[in-house]
């Protein structure tokens, strides 16, 4: 094994090339990106590229999630954030922001196959997380309900029993393409969802996969959930 400093050497190394460190800098916004907007944010060519992803994986500074036909990478975890953040207060620089192109109406609440996506699908996985509702298992991105989970879903009107005893995954964090983090798939997503829509928390779009919160429901998704609908 290397020593400490070797291996401090060898991650600083890692980070100090530029396309690398454009790379790394411009995912600290916690959202992932494919390999073909990353190339075109550090500058260089796509098999150029590829080689520096495989160096920063190697590194343990990225990890990368596959999804449809897409790959996609993010910084590996808060420790690695806190060490680029550190650098770039020494530096006194300002890493880039990341702006969506999709439409408004869509970037704040869609249907993903059969749970909420877009900004609503992404605030409530992150508050599911936040409340200890569901926490992370062994396996990469699923999730398992919690004893305060369970009593706090039965509260808001969702039958826990009748989805613990499918066979489908129960929850899972599924990467939404234009917020670039995870919103809430499997059992509990779809669950949430079908709440919505039966209480009129939520109208479909009638041309498309959009969703329209109401009056009603801005109020009952801050009631149950502290998510805040659109601000």
């Amino acid at each position: 094994m290397d020593t400490g400093d070797k291996a401090a050497s060898k991650i600083a190394s890692a980070i100090g090339e530029p396309a690398r460190a454009r790379i790394l800098y411009c995912l600290m916004d916690n959202r992932a990106r494919t390999s073909t907007e990353l190339a075109a944010v550090a500058g260089v060519g796509t098999s150029t590229t590829s080689a520096h992803l495989d160096r920063l994986l190697k590194a343990r500074l990225l990890k990368v999630v596959a999804q449809g036909r897409h790959r996609y990478y993010s910084v590996a975890g808060p420790g690695v954030a806190r060490i680029l953040e550190g650098l770039v207060a020494i530096a006194g620089a300002r890493g880039p922001r990341f702006v969506p192109g999709t439409p408004d109406r869509l970037r704040l609440a869609r249907i993903c196959y059969d749970h909420i996506a877009g900004s609503l699908g992404v605030r409530l996985h992150d508050r599911l997380l936040a409340l200890e509702w569901i926490s992370k298992t062994s396996t990469e991105g699923r999730y398992a309900l919690s004893a305060l989970g369970r009593e706090k879903l039965k509260e808001v009107g969702i039958d826990v029993e009748e989805l613990e005893g499918r066979r489908r995954r129960m929850a899972y964090g599924c990467l939404d393409w234009s917020e670039r983090r995870f919103h809430m798939g499997g059992l509990l997503g779809a669950a949430i969802l079908g709440l919505a829509l039966k209480r009129k928390w939520l109208a479909k779009d009638l041309d498309g996969r959009g969703l329209s919160p109401t009056a009603l429901g801005q109020k009952e998704f801050h009631r149950h959930f502290g998510v805040v609908v659109g601000a």
